[in-house]
Order: structure tokens, then sequence, then C-alpha cells
């Protein structure tokens, strides 16, 4: 198996380290338990007034529903994607409980799929995030209500397998140690 864990210039813990966003899925299913545990460590993020604005709809590998979810996936992710076990549509409700709009919906969705990555991976499941999806087909096809809610990514969740079963140039991107900026590219000191 490949384990990218990522090199740092400070302590970062190691579940942070440990993340990546693997593309190589076994043929091992994610139970509805062990679904739920990981949906409701997502259920715990913070959000702006406590909004919860996140909205998960799932299926998975064994449902009929799964390949309608990755037929809404762009060709670069329908490859590998199709090997997850689960996959999840990740909508951001647009409003507050007030009918106000919610300015920090997608922010608040990020820190939702923080924490389910990282409760996933807690678990041994691994996940890749993906903004590349056809809106609109993910729209009708989930019959979305844009006033109120819009797709933001999909998730592919499943149990790591050997990277050599992927097509190029996916093994390439699987097999590739993992860079980030450095800290005073994405930083300033205001002074």
């Amino acid at each position: 198996m490949s384990i990218k864990i990522a090199t740092t210039h400070n302590p970062v813990i190691d579940l942070i380290k440990n993340r990546w966003s693997a593309r190589s899925f076994s043929d091992k299913d994610i139970s509805q338990k062990e679904l739920e545990t990981i949906l409701e460590a997502a259920s715990w993020a913070f959000s702006a007034n406590n909004a919860q604005p996140w909205h998960f709809i799932y299926a998975h590998r064994s449902d009929a529903s799964f390949q309608k979810l990755a037929n809404c996936l762009m060709p670069g992710n329908q490859p590998w994607a199709k090997n997850a076990a689960v996959m999840l549509a990740v909508l951001a409700n647009k409003k507050l409980d007030n009918g106000a709009e919610n300015k920090a919906a997608k922010h608040d969705v990020g820190a939702a799929n923080t924490t389910l990555m990282l409760q996933a991976l807690t678990m041994g499941i691994y996940g890749h995030v993906m903004g590349g999806f056809d809106t609109a087909k993910a729209i009708e096809l989930l019959d979305i209500d844009t006033e109120m809610q819009e797709p933001v990514v999909f998730i592919a969740l499943g149990y790591l397998d050997a990277p050599e079963k992927l097509e190029e140039p996916f093994k390439t991107r699987e097999l590739t140690g993992r860079t980030r900026k450095s800290v005073s590219e994405i930083s300033k000191h205001f002074v």
C-alpha cells in the first residue's frame, strides 16, 4: 500500500500528516454503521451561527444509485472513483434559518468535510474530495432547489488498494509525493 506521509517543517500532528487524497480503492465495503460514524464526525464541525449548512447525499457501491452519482463526475475522475466503496455529493444550504444568506456556508461545508475525512482516516478509510463534477447534472439528478442549496464537491471513500491497479496518469499521481506551499507563501505577519 502507498501511504504518503507528509514531510512537514513544523510538528504537525500525525493524523493531518497521514491524510491524503487516495485514488486506488479496494473492493472492501464500508458498512452503514461506519459511514454513520464518519458522517456524525462531519456534523461536529464548527459553523457560523451553528447553522450546520452541510447536507450529504450518499450511495454505497452496491446501490444502483452509486453509478448515477459517479456519472456526475468529470471524465478525469470517473476511471478511479468508480471503485470507491461510498460516493457522496456534498451540498451547502445557502440560507440561515431566518432566511438570510449564509455567507459562510461553503467555508463551513469545507470544515465538515475536513472532520469527515479525519474521522475516516482514524478508521483506515481514505477519501478523495472532488470539485470536478458536472454541476448541472448533479442539480438535475439530485433535484436540488438552487434557491436553497448548491452542490459543492463530491467525495469518494474507500479502503486503500495497490496503486499499481490504476491506469496512467492516476498510478503516477498515486505514487508521487505530496507537496504544499510554505507557511511564508500562505501567511503574512500583520504589524
